[in-house]
């Protein structure tokens, strides 16, 4: 099987490289595996034949320059995170060969001779699985297969920079803010049930406390703009894997649950004891928040305390 793997950062290489190692040994095929690095500076791993660094800040300036790899290749199938580059990236790449493309694939299996790539739907309550066939291009889910670190100097290619059919003229940076949602290993999740932009500072205390970050659900950030979307929890947000989640006043939309579910532990609030994010839970607490919060705030400053 000869495949590319299309990174941003050293560690995507890692990722890749466990996903395309599993494919192979799914078709029963040895693997022959390049990698594509769009960064401004370049980074070796093992277990790759080549390498092709394209140094740029704009992916878009660049794409001339990945057709340009992808013509001087032949291969089976082409892989990179599910990331918003990644997508896009490999959406564009996928037009451009008359592929076929699936995102955030979670797992690789085989299943009565054929191969699988599984991804969830439903806010991860049902999985989606679409058989293998060479020429498929597809994203996976980043954190979901274990990193190879292999040894070895890969050729490093340096790939002449062109642009393609546009050129980005310009680029406005986006406000974000200084938190780094993803990787919180606590998070407290604000949603509907809290009634002003001020009680949100209840949540901010208990994350405090736990040593974690404040997020939300989408209306507190898309529709209320009472938190940045650099803290929106959701399909069109950020994903979180914590090792504590604590959903509060937030119902359990499947666009939530689904950037959320990886969590290992999640503690939920909500008064409405039929609310979907219990299903989900671990642990759930049927009650006010504003009756609950304070009072679990004092018991663990205490606890903390002491």
């Amino acid at each position: 099987m000869k495949a590319l793997a299309i990174g941003f950062k050293p560690s995507d290489l890692g990722e890749a490289l466990a996903v395309l190692n599993r494919l192979a040994e799914a078709l029963g095929e040895e693997l022959e595996a390049n990698a594509l690095i769009i960064s401004k500076e370049p980074f070796k791993h093992g277990g790759f034949h080549k390498i092709y660094h394209v140094k740029t800040a704009s992916l878009y300036n660049s794409i001339g320059s990945i057709y340009k790899v992808m013509d001087d290749l032949t291969v089976d199938t082409v892989v990179s995170p599910n990331i918003k580059d990644g997508v896009d990236l490999l959406g564009r790449v996928a037009t451009k060969i008359d592929g076929f493309m699936v995102t955030e694939v979670s797992s690789i299996e085989k299943i009565d001779g054929d191969v699988y790539l599984a991804r969830p739907i439903l806010g991860g309550r049902a999985t989606a699985y679409y058989r293998y066939t060479p020429g498929t291009l597809f994203t996976y889910t980043v954190g979901k297969f274990q990193p190879i670190d292999e040894a070895g100097e890969p050729d490093v290619i340096e790939v002449t920079t062109e642009p393609g059919s546009y050129t980005v003229v310009g680029v406005e940076e986006k406000k974000r803010g200084a938190v780094d949602i993803e990787s919180a290993e606590v998070v407290v999740g604000v949603g509907r049930g809290f009634r002003s932009k001020d009680d949100i500072k209840m949540a901010s205390e208990l994350a405090e406390l736990l040593g974690g970050e404040v997020g939300c659900s989408r209306p507190i950030a898309a529709d209320f703009g009472w938190l940045d979307e650099d803290r929106w929890i959701g399909i069109s947000g950020k994903k979180i894997r914590p090792k504590l989640y604590i959903p509060i006043g937030i119902s359990g939309a499947p666009q939530h649950i689904m950037a959320a579910n990886d969590s290992k532990v999640i503690v939920a609030v909500n008064k409405d004891k039929n609310a979907p994010i219990f299903n989900y839970s671990d642990y759930g607490v049927v009650a006010d928040l504003y009756q609950f919060l304070p009072v679990f705030i004092k018991v663990l400053r205490e606890r903390l305390v002491k």
